[in-house]
């Protein structure tokens, strides 16, 4: 039995239909998921290696991390900031998912507070994308390209930006007027004392303009924790999966394999926004 896919096609942007594990248009561009159930719809014309993205070690790092439960706190803010806004049937897009820690976070969250919504996540790494189909067998997750989101225009209701690219005029494509943006940044002292442990002079992150064209700022929220790192292994993925990472000297990221134990603070911001118009 055939069933209506959360996206369109990556060729011509018609609806895909559901049939089983294939995905297919009425102009019959066709795509079959993987075995963990993600579909790839980021066409060869749109990739700039063979494998872009995160590859299986980095992605596997970071759901470790993640999976520990450090950023816990961060799931729970945002999956709070949807509750606030959701609806019975909106249509939510996790745009750059990763391994769909917080998506699958997220639509859980919802189904337990009673609100029954249709969720999607995309990722241009395939090793994240199929990392987040096992997880949650009911979002549909997708290799896609923030820049090229195979979503119809105004067919989103909730978007979602964890430390994902921000495209700008794909956001606004696709969300529906009055839709929501929900984006998670660092707070101003996010991961402190691990950049005292690094740098000789650590910098606090800017703060975020509220203010985007187009949009009308809801609510900022924040998610504060200390946490403890009692492993260098953990001490060097959570450091991984910062941008502080390729910007720091191999000398100055020696500084933190030697250590066993890190206790830092964490710092997040979750900003809310409607897009203009009803």
């Amino acid at each position: 039995m055939c069933c209506k896919s959360l996206y369109v096609c990556p060729v011509c942007a018609k609806p895909l239909e559901i049939n089983g594990r294939n995905y297919r248009c009425e102009n019959n561009h066709s795509f079959d998921a993987a075995k963990s159930g993600y579909i790839n719809l980021l066409t060869s014309d749109r990739m700039n290696t063979k494998s872009p993205g995160d590859n299986k070690q980095m992605v596997n790092a970071r759901s470790g991390f993640l999976d520990s439960g450090y950023y816990s706190h961060l799931r729970d803010c945002i999956s709070s900031a949807v509750n606030e806004v959701a609806e019975d049937n909106n249509v939510l897009l996790d745009a750059g998912c990763g391994e769909g820690y917080y998506t699958s976070g997220i639509y859980e969250n919802a189904q337990k507070n009673g609100i029954s919504i249709k969720a999607a996540g995309i990722d241009i790494s395939k090793f994240a994308a199929d990392k987040a189909a096992k997880r949650n067998k009911q979002i549909e997750f997708a290799v896609g390209s923030v820049f090229h989101i195979p979503f119809a225009d105004n067919s989103c209701d909730i978007l979602i930006n964890v430390f994902a690219p921000f495209c700008y005029d794909e956001y606004v494509r696709i969300l529906k007027k009055g839709g929501y943006m929900i984006m998670a940044i660092p707070g101003k002292k996010h991961l402190w004392e691990l950049k005292k442990a690094v740098y000789e002079k650590p910098y606090e992150n800017n703060p975020k303009d509220e203010k985007i064209d187009g949009f009308e700022f809801v609510k900022r929220l924040t998610a504060n924790r200390i946490i403890t790192l009692n492993s260098c292994g953990d001490i060097m993925n959570l450091f991984a999966m910062t941008p502080y990472f390729y910007n720091t000297s191999p000398e100055d990221r020696d500084k933190l394999s030697i250590l066993d134990k890190l206790e830092t603070q964490t710092e997040f911001e979750v900003l809310i926004y409607r897009k203009e118009g009803e």
